[in-house]
């Protein structure tokens, strides 16, 4: 007997057996980190995107990982357009901290993508390694008044540099110099669709 999401049979554990142990651990940790994971990272050794190995195994397995995460009480979801996963709670007990974060990752791809439009330029920039935020931006953006209220309100306290942290640390941005950072595939997904509802509403 097979079920609709994973068709191999219910006694087979070849999903199981087909995977490192290492590697689900890894991607475990990675989103309860509040990770996405994404196609490319940034290697900040070679000054390059390379290829992540934990996309490569997630999306190889999806029917597997998608059953093990709903065991979990989670749903994997796969973004294709952005080329990233990410884990949505299915508990209603995670849902007030969920919105939580989905707010506060929104408050500041907003100011980014705002203060990226009202300079003169393309937000697809932004997803680029060589272009993105630069030192005159992040001070500029640093002494903008109104755009620390608006991170205070998000309580993001220390301004901008927590809000970059913020986001470098669920890899919807990089850093990709001393003082340079770019939205990764996801970043740049999730900064679309806000800037499509906006222009909706």
């Amino acid at each position: 007997m097979t079920d609709p999401i994973n068709p191999l049979p219910h006694s087979s554990a070849s999903s199981f057996d087909d995977i490192l142990p290492a590697h689900s651990a890894a991607l475990y940790r990675e989103f309860q980190a509040g990770r996405v994971v994404v196609r490319e990272f940034w290697d900040s050794n070679r000054s390059e995107l390379v290829a992540n190995p934990l996309y490569n195994v997630l999306y190889n397995h999806l029917s597997h990982f998608r059953t093990f995460y709903e065991h979990l009480g989670c749903e994997l979801v796969f973004n294709e357009n952005g080329s990233f996963f990410f884990l949505k709670e299915s508990s209603d007990d995670e849902t007030e901290e969920h919105d939580e974060n989905a707010f506060r990752v929104q408050v500041v791809l907003l100011l980014i993508g705002r203060y990226f439009a009202r300079s003169g330029r393309d937000l697809d920039y932004l997803g680029r390694p060589d272009a993105g935020l630069g030192e005159q931006d992040l001070a500029t953006m640093g002494a903008d008044e109104e755009y620390q209220d608006i991170l205070r309100a998000a309580r993001f306290d220390k301004g901008l540099p927590e809000a970059l942290e913020y986001l470098d640390k669920r890899n919807l941005l990089f850093r990709s110099g001393a003082s340079r950072y770019f939205l990764s595939s996801a970043g740049m997904y999730f900064l679309e669709e806000l800037v499509r509802e906006y222009e909706q509403a």
